[in-house]
Parts: C-alpha cells; structure tokens; sequence
C-alpha cells in the first residue's frame, strides 16, 4: 500500500470549528484530517502528521468537563497552531494563564499587531479579525512572545516558533477574518514547512495507486447511482483496474422522476464498462412497509443495497470488492470518536455488520467540492460534476412517515415541479439542493373549487452550501416561489399546502429525515 501524505491534525475541540478548519487547510493544497481530541499523544505521533491545529469550542478550558488534549502532544516535535479555545489550552497547559475577565468580544474585532513574528508577518498593524470567546489568556506561557493584542485581551495572539508553538485567539478560519486564510498559509508553509500538494492531479495518482495496492487482480463491483459520487469512485476504479470493473445500478424504486432511464443512458454516453441494472422496487417497498423511524429507513436500504450486491457477486462468479462513493461528511455526520451520531448515512452507518463484499471507498477523505474537482480532472461531463447531491436512500427520507407507492407518486411528482422551476429560473448553480418533503402523516385543510380539502402539506426545501458541512436556506425570488407553490397544489393530487424551510444547518440538517 503507498504511503499517505503527512496530514495536518485538526483536534477537534467542539461545535463546527473543526470542519470549518480542515476545509481551509485543504484549501491552501495541503491535506488535513480531524480527530479527536481525547487521542493519546503517542496515538497523534504514529499518524506522522506534518501538524497540529487545536480548534475552538465552546467550553472554558478551566471547567472540569471541558475537553482536554494530552499534554505530551506539545513535545511531539510537530509544530502546533491554537485557535481560540485552543490557544487557551495551549497556555493553560504550558504554564500560561487563563481567565473570565468580564470582558467578552464577540464578532468582527480590531486587532493590533505589535510583533508580527512567524504567523502574522502579512497582516497591517491593524486589522478586523472575528472574535467568539468570553474566556482569555491574560499571561502568555515562559518562552512565549505576545504577537498581538486588542482594546480588551493582552494575549489576543503569541508564539514560540523555536519550538514551533503558535496561537490565535481570533478565529482565521471564518470569512470575516480578512487576512485568515493568510494566517493559516504561514502556519502551513513555513511554520510545518508544508508545500501545495494536494491537488485533483496528485489525489487521482494517489486513489489509483491505493486501489490497484488493494484489490489486486480481484473482480470489483460499483454501486453507481448517477450522481457525482458514485460516477467519480467508478472512474477512479476502472482507471486503476480496467476490465476487472462491473457497475451495478441497483433501482429501489426511491428515485426521483426518470432517474433510472437517466442514469442508464448517461452511463452508456459516457463510461465503457458493464453496467448490471438490477430492477428491486418491490423488494424494497416491502422491507420498509411499516417503518417511519428515519435511522431504521437508512439502515434498511443500507442492509438491502448490500444483499443485492451480495447476490450480483455471486452469480458472476464470486467478486470479492464492492466501490462506494462514500464521502468525508458522511463519515463524520454517521458518528465516530470525532463527531456524535448526527444521521446514519446508508453507505456508512447503515450497513449490516457481516458483509461478503470488501468495500473500496476511493472518495472517504474527500469533501464534495473536492469531489468535483476530481471529477472534472478525470474528464467527467460538467451535467454529472456539477449535479446536485440526492441521498442514496432516495426519496424514503423525504417523506416523513411510512413509504408507499402512492406517496412516492406524489413525491416525485412535486418534486420535479420544484426541479423544473429550480432551473426554469436559472438557479441550478447556485443552489446546493433543491427538493421537497412530504409529510405524509400530516393533514391539513385548505379550499379547492369552494369544497373542503383535508390533505397533505409539502416542504419546499432550498439550501446553498459548499461542502454540506454548514448550510444556509436560499433567498429565492418571490415569483419563484410562488410558481413552484402554485403548480404544486395544482398539478399534484392530495397536496393542499406549501411551505418553505427556512432554518439553516446548524441547527437543522439539509434533509428532513
């Protein structure tokens, strides 16, 4: 198997900080993983990480729950960079002092630099950086030199670049600090002495020299769905493998209006391998007839996908891998050390225990942008790069309540109005999703044609994002959202009621269920 690179570490210290971290690391063409902050020290040393970033949180690092990192990590030899919760428990640690001095900064904060040092040399004298913290350090640690301040922290930046220890209180991760990403930069670059590597050219290279370390002359299956996803993980595979790739569109009968006829005939345009179309409505109906539970949902299809596959490698004499699409957000949102158990996603959390197949997963450290430009690098079409994400579970987790046949219907028939309008409009690109939710356990009154109606409501639900860690709800046109609610309750028998979701995630999810 070929070596990783030497990721950078993003401890994770809570909330969404240490998401937000690892996409700028790898925005500056350097590679970065997020782990947990309860890792030993020794645990933190056989990854051969290149460095170290202490995220935020929202604790007070002298509260007796509040996380802490094992000490030794200061004396691994890896630079280290703090930001806010933690450059506060860089000091605590190391014999610094930290306290609730009554005097909170919260939002965009000027920021005075009076020893630019290694970490703020690009920085102006003064300049707004974004600031969320009640707690500070009011004495940096022995060795270290105070590289900034503002008008209510002594300590608001400090570094120790001979033993390559460095902290922000302020947050370079976020937008709002204007030259962060700069900061970020001179951490990587100088600081772990880090180059720009990590691009479309060098992870292709490096997925391909993994697959073909890992599968060896082995037949392989891939569960192509049509999305980028799976279409992307099928051309890494079959360039490391060739022949020895068999596509399987597995058709549960939870896809959106002419999807399977689609991805038939956009796979036959575009690929040159096998695709085996394995026809499975009815068996997935009846294996989630009664269910509402959305985690019993997932991993239904999740075991169902499975089993298929299971049986496809059995009649073409015994393949022994199966390729995922499976993504970084997926991992971290199904649960692990790092992150809770947000919503099991069927191709992670939702498989059973015992399996046959050995799962090859090419894209499991990729956020999807990054999938995207991958894609784009092994020649895929721009109409399958830049398609919107659909979960693999389909439509099952947008109807809130039991599936059926007749609520997919009527699903699928709203949600093509909102599709249709969605492009209509010219706002394809500039959306992240665009779909609606049944709710299909609810009913409510309304007027049709002077009679009483007591039908269901949908969810209009419209999101921008870049990686759908963190989501924001779509200012959509009036005019648009008036034409997707009136033909809805026009074209579509037994709905009488239209909404529009406006929660962002946090706190909510991009799907319902």
């Amino acid at each position: 198997m070929p070596e990783a690179p030497r990721p950078v570490l993003v401890v994770d210290l809570g909330a969404q900080y240490a998401q937000l971290i690892a996409r700028r690391v790898r925005e500056a063409r350097v590679y970065s993983e997020i782990v947990p902050h309860d890792l030993a020290a020794a645990e933190l040393a056989a990854k051969r990480p290149a460095g170290i970033i202490l995220s935020g949180g929202p604790a007070s690092v002298y509260e007796p729950d509040g996380p802490q990192v094992d000490p030794g990590l200061f004396d691994l030899g890896v630079p280290v960079l703090g930001i806010c919760y933690g450059h506060q428990l860089m000091a605590q640690v190391l014999g610094g002092e930290v306290a609730n001095t009554g005097d909170r900064e919260y939002g965009g904060t000027r920021l005075r630099v009076t020893q630019p040092g290694l970490l703020l040399q690009d920085l102006p004298s003064e300049d707004t950086v974004w600031m969320s913290h009640g707690d500070g350090v009011t004495r940096a640690p022995e060795g270290f030199r105070v590289a900034a301040v503002t008008d209510r922290i002594a300590v608001a930046a400090m570094e120790d670049p001979e033993r390559g220890l460095f902290a922000v209180q302020f947050h370079p991760e976020v937008s709002h600090t204007a030259h962060g990403q700069d900061v970020m930069k001179r951490f990587l670059y100088d600081a772990c002495g880090l180059l720009p590597e990590w691009t479309p050219t060098n992870i292709v290279e490096d997925a391909v020299a993994r697959i073909r370390a890992q599968v060896g002359d082995a037949e392989v299956l891939c569960a192509l769905s049509g999305g980028v996803d799976s279409a992307v993980a099928a051309l890494l595979v079959y360039r490391a493998v060739g022949d020895q790739l068999t596509c399987v569109f597995v058709d549960h009968g939870l896809n959106r209006e002419g999807e399977p006829e689609q991805v038939e005939e956009t796979f036959g345009r575009h690929f040159r391998v096998p695709l085996v179309h394995v026809k499975a409505a009815d068996r997935f109906l009846a294996a989630l007839a009664g269910v509402t539970d959305p985690e019993r949902k997932r991993k239904t299809i999740g075991e169902g996908f499975i089993r298929v596959f299971e049986e496809v490698a059995r009649e073409r004499s015994g393949a022994r891998f199966l390729v995922q699409g499976t993504l970084y957000p997926d991992v971290i949102e199904s649960g692990s050390r790092t992150a809770a158990n947000i919503k099991s996603h069927h191709n992670v959390g939702g498989l059973p225990e015992v399996m046959d197949l050995e799962l090859v997963e090419p894209l499991r450290d990729l956020f999807k942008d990054e999938v995207r430009a991958v894609g784009a690098e092994l020649g895929l079409p721009e109409e399958i790069v830049q398609r919107q994400p659909f979960p693999g579970p389909g439509l099952a987790v947008r109807i809130v309540g039991e599936v059926t046949a007749e609520r997919l219907a009527t699903l699928r028939a709203a949600d093509r109005v909102v599709r249709e309008e969605i492009r209509r409009a010219g706002l394809e690109r500039e959306t992240w999703q665009a779909f609606c939710v049944l709710l299909a356990d609810v009913q409510t009154v309304g007027v049709m044609g002077d009679a009483r109606t007591y039908e269901h409501p949908v969810i209009v639900r419209v999101v921008t994002s870049e990686d759908a860690m963190t989501a924001d709800w779509a200012r959509l046109p009036h005019e648009v959202l008036d034409r997707i609610a009136s033909r809805i309750v026009r074209e579509v028998p037994g709905v009488n009621r239209v909404a529009y979701d406006v929660t962002s995630k946090p706190p909510g999810t991009i799907e319902w269920e």
